[in-house]
């Protein structure tokens, strides 16, 4: 397969487009759009080809207060960490989209997949949640591709989030998201715009 200039502008397009979204609109995503995102998901790439992330799919509305509560609970206590104006300004951050977004998934990594045999993760281990790090990029970008928008939310206590979802052993928090259709579109990161943190350019150093 080669690919053209305009697909590779298209790309660039889309990267340049994939926010951390957290506000969304109320309205479903279709199942025939779910399961083109879940394929999607399936083609990232894995340490021994183990494709160790796990996805539950959050419905129970029971389930997501919880979760949402233990949001506020994480979130109070990282506001506790700032001092001052910082602390002000962290108040005023929108961190979530629980509150309003349709689709909400949890997922994990298995780390002790059967798949894969061990191939790769002998000296470092951490590939496998490298790898389920990967699968939700590739389903940030699907995601994006199918103007849905996707956020993560990372302020959440992994051991509290294996017990609430009753998860197997094994089974270890990669991040909760929330996924629906934008109450806008932006192409600048929301910390970047709320002056919170700018982007950065990434140097590669020569040795």
């Amino acid at each position: 397969m080669q690919f053209t200039a305009a697909e590779a502008e298209t790309l660039k397009t889309i990267l340049r487009w994939r926010r951390d979204v957290r506000h969304f609109r109320g309205d479903p995503v279709p199942e025939a759009v779910l399961d083109r995102l879940r394929q999607t998901m399936a083609a990232a790439p894995s340490v021994g080809n183990a494709r160790p992330w796990r996805v539950l799919r959050v419905q129970d509305k029971t389930l997501r207060a919880a979760v949402r509560a233990e949001f506020e609970r994480c979130n109070s206590e990282a506001a506790l960490a700032y001092d001052g104006e910082t602390r002000t300004e962290y108040a005023r951050l929108k961190l979530s989209g629980l509150d309003a977004a349709p689709e909400q998934l949890a997922v994990f990594t298995e780390t002790e997949p059967a798949a894969g045999r061990g191939l790769g993760r002998r000296t470092m281990p951490e590939t496998l949640h490298q790898s389920t790090a990967m699968a939700i990029h590739t389903l940030w970008l699907a995601a994006r591709a199918e103007n849905l928008g996707l956020g993560m939310v990372s302020i959440l206590d992994p051991g509290r989030m294996e017990g609430l979802l009753a998860v197997p052993p094994g089974w270890e928090f990669s991040a909760y998201i929330c996924l629906g259709w934008p109450a806008f579109c932006d192409d600048t990161p929301l910390l970047h715009r709320t002056g919170w943190q700018e982007n950065r350019p990434t140097d590669w150093t020569i040795r």
